[in-house]
């Protein structure tokens, strides 16, 4: 029988040891030592002399300090590294913070500024936390419910699609040829002319491009192969390219544009009309159709559900209260107020925006869109 792994091992010491057996030690910071207890009436005094030894002054951190403070950062357990990341930071915020009290800085303006403001963050990531650990509390009932009342977001389709350019590429030649034309003066009758006469091609092309993808349309009608019209589609408009896959199995209703959104109503076996959009012409036929199970649809309605509530008290919280600024400080508009941005509130500065999705090659197809979440629960 094979070994664990090491970070399996490391794991399983770590739990058997007890909870008061010190994980972090800091030397040279003194721990915080409670005061002591005087009689009423007097006050409460250190033996004359006494100091602590240099050799003894340090700070200890058990297993369970260590673990009730990582699980006020990670609740739930799931980002292993933050364990080590965090017993890496603590000791320097230890050993800096108490240099800062000796310095005094615990009892300037500043510091309690600073105090006021990180106590209204926390309060505000404490919150929307609470918001979004009740928000996941949803009854299997009401699973069931929105399930019952919205079966069409949970049709599945298996389809084919022909996609016809929508216009032809320009040959090698006469692109070689334009080039040479570049290098030629032309007077600005003659651009005009020219501009006209490339208008006037343009048009002959996209034309030609329309009628073949209506003429395809009916042969794919009348049960021809898709993949073999898609081939020609491609070979009429000039692409060199590999022709794309005409099957698009499992396709949900928001696996489409809203522009193709007809498709969804055809039966089984019929074929679209032709579908034009900018990119250029789409033809489906509709394979086979069937419904989502209940059982499937589960962890999706819930994350459907969950985004909601938690969507609808946050509404709810911020509309509880009314800002006014002063225009004649802040300027014309006020300073704005950001949504948040994740359960920290003010989000991370140093978080890098996420990348825009790549635009679709020209004279493509667009893949299918991946499932959206399925509309919000209709009211009762």
């Amino acid at each position: 029988m094979a070994n664990p792994p090491a970070s399996a091992q490391q794991a399983d010491a770590a739990a058997a040891l007890p909870p008061s057996t010190p994980v972090i030690t800091v030397k040279g910071v003194c721990s915080a030592q409670p005061k002591t207890t005087a009689a009423k009436g007097t006050v409460a005094k250190s033996p004359a002399g006494a100091k602590t030894p240099a050799a003894d002054c340090k700070t200890v951190i058990t297993k369970a300090d260590f673990e009730n403070l990582l699980s006020t950062i990670d609740p739930k357990g799931a980002n292993p590294q933050l364990k080590r990341n965090l017993a890496g930071a603590l000791p320097r915020m230890i050993g800096m913070s108490d240099a800062a009290k000796k310095r005094g800085l615990d009892n300037t303006p500043q510091f309690a500024q600073l105090v006021k403001l990180a106590k209204m963050q926390i309060l505000t990531t404490l919150l929307q936390q609470k918001i979004q650990d009740d928000a996941a509390k949803v009854p299997e009932e009401k699973i069931a419910e929105y399930y019952k009342k919205n079966p069409e977001a949970y049709e599945q389709y298996n389809l084919e699609r022909l996609f016809v350019p929508r216009t032809r590429q320009v040959e090698a030649e006469a692109k070689e040829k334009e080039e040479e034309k570049k290098d030629e003066k032309l007077t600005e009758e003659q651009q005009k002319a020219k501009q006209a006469e490339e208008k006037a091609k343009q048009e002959e092309n996209e034309q030609a491009m329309t009628n073949l993808a209506e003429s395809l349309r009916a042969r794919a009608a009348a049960g021809e192969d898709f993949a073999k019209l898609q081939k020609e589609a491609f070979e009429a408009a000039g692409l060199k390219i590999e022709s794309p896959t005409v099957s698009m199995p499992n396709i949900r209703r928001t696996g489409l544009p809203p522009a193709q959104a007809s498709v969804f109503d055809l039966k089984p076996g019929e074929v679209s009309q032709v579908i034009n959009d900018a990119g250029g012409h789409y033809i489906y036929k509709v394979k086979s159709k069937d419904q989502i199970s209940l059982d499937q649809a589960k962890d999706e309605i819930h994350r459907t559900l969950q985004t909601q509530q938690t969507r609808d008290t946050m509404e709810k919280v911020n509309s509880s209260f009314q800002v006014e600024t002063n225009e004649a400080y802040f300027g014309p508009g006020g300073p704005g107020m950001p949504p948040p941005r994740g359960p920290g509130g003010m989000g991370n500065p140093r978080m890098a925006p996420p990348q825009a999705a790549p635009q679709a090659a020209p004279q493509t197809p667009p893949p299918a869109q991946p499932p959206a979440q399925p509309p919000a629960a209709k009211p009762n």
